[in-house]
């Protein structure tokens, strides 16, 4: 017997009137939709003409052990990347554990002592903090002896250009540029906005490096940081990139001597690029890839979608419902705990993998407050799998991104809405 989409939506715990409300919210954003799979299809042949410009073929797709001398298929995704983002070498490597390590091993192998570091954008992910030294740790840059500056973005998101002119100086060899918002409410950068900041930088110091922190923002847009000027583009596997199939990694794409540079310190001076066995999982980092482009469009669905809804229930949502994206990430903010814990339990509880979980708040390494994170995931820790997370801090907004694909986003969300409805943090009557 053949049963409805509503009928299975509500074996798994969503009303008929969140049902109902979730349809109306679908229908009104299909001219929407069109446009991002058409961004999707620019970049998936973007993709296979990488593939097949450099000749992978099923020898590419067997791994080796030990030192990874002469590793075929390691070599030839690197040239892949390079393809894709339109730069002179890249590093993609299992041995970077995640997007946190793949930034710092780009900083830690491009600055020197007496460097100084500038982020123009204002205040970096929580995890850089203690690799930069804003919070003391072990190892981290200033330990080293490199400095670090920051320029905040205006009220409005803009960027302070007469203050980034004087913040540079003989000592600014490096500029980090974070193409996301982290834990901040502020707009994601767009690539060509990316492309501006670079070039005024590049006029007041030629040679100064700049660096994006790409994590997120992968395959949203037709063209990279690297299209506009980047030197480095750096990011996970474990998000966009991976296509949800990678199970760790992470990659550094651009000028030749940075990705040496970085090679060299993620191995061993000498060595570089010419050891780091890929261990049987070489499969996975290239159909991910090939992958990428669709999946990073579901997510995009999938935030579009529940800006829309919770817009509509009075939550302050960035983007807002109409904006153009330039990442998969959505922020929500509730203004108390509960919303935020409400939501990550939809979240977690919508997951193919552990929904009978439920997360709750915690100490987690490299932040400064507790965090909850909801993931039931097939790759611990994936963000490009249907994943929310926040910090238990004023002004409690919650972090949504992911979805393999579109119909377990949207799942999501309604979960998320449906828990937040029965616990009383959404008045029934915006629902109908």
């Amino acid at each position: 017997m053949n049963q409805s989409n509503q009928e299975m939506f509500r074996q798994l715990g969503i009303s008929e009137e969140v049902y109902k409300m979730g349809e109306r919210v679908c229908e009104s954003l299909k001219e929407r939709f069109e446009k991002i799979d058409r961004t999707a299809e620019y970049n998936q042949l973007k993709i296979v003409k990488a593939m097949q410009d450099n000749k992978v073929g099923e020898a590419c797709l067997l791994g080796t052990t030990g030192y990874g001398y002469n590793d075929l298929g390691r070599d030839t995704l690197e040239a892949v990347y390079s393809s894709v983002f339109h730069t002179e070498d890249a590093l993609v490597r299992p041995q970077i554990t995640c997007g946190t390590h793949a930034l710092a091993l780009a900083l830690m192998s491009n600055l020197r002592p007496g460097d100084e570091l500038l982020s123009p954008v204002g205040k970096p992910y929580d995890t850089l903090e203690e690799v930069i030294g804003i919070r003391p740790s072990k190892g981290s840059l200033a330990e080293y002896g490199v400095s670090y500056r920051q320029v905040d973005l205006l009220p409005d998101g803009g960027f302070d250009y007469e203050n980034i002119e004087k913040a540079i100086n003989e000592k600014t060899h490096l500029v980090t540029i974070q193409r996301s918002k982290g834990y901040q409410t502020r707009p994601t950068l767009s690539v060509e906005r990316i492309g501006e900041l670079i070039a005024f930088i590049k006029k007041v110091k030629p040679d100064v490096l700049c660096m994006v922190d790409n994590c997120y923002g992968e395959f949203v847009e037709t063209i990279e940081p690297s299209d506009v000027g980047a030197d480095m583009v750096v990011g996970s596997l474990i998000k966009n990139p991976g296509g949800g199939l990678a199970p760790i990694g992470g990659y550094i794409a651009g000028r030749k001597e940075c990705v040496e540079n970085a090679a060299y310190r993620l191995t061993s001076p000498g060595l570089g690029k010419e050891v780091g066995a890929s261990l049987g999982i070489l499969t996975q980092f290239y159909q991910g890839l090939f992958l990428s482009p669709t999946v990073t469009a579901a997510a995009l669905k999938g935030a579009i979608f529940a800006a829309n809804l919770y817009e509509k229930f009075g939550y302050s949502v960035l983007p807002d419902s109409t904006e153009e994206r330039f990442d998969i990430i959505q922020a929500i903010t509730f203004g108390k705990p509960e919303g935020i814990i409400a939501f990550c339990q939809g979240i977690q509880a919508a997951a193919p993998v552990d929904s009978y979980v439920t997360p709750e708040p915690w100490d987690m390494p490299g932040y400064d407050a507790k965090v909850i994170m909801a993931a039931g995931a097939f790759v611990s820790g994936s963000s490009i799998e249907l994943s929310a997370d926040g910090p238990i801090k004023p002004p409690y907004s919650v972090y949504f991104q992911g979805g393999l694909t579109w119909p377990h986003a949207k799942l999501g969300i309604l979960k998320t809405v449906q828990f937040m409805a029965d616990r009383g943090l959404i008045d029934q009557k915006s629902i109908h």
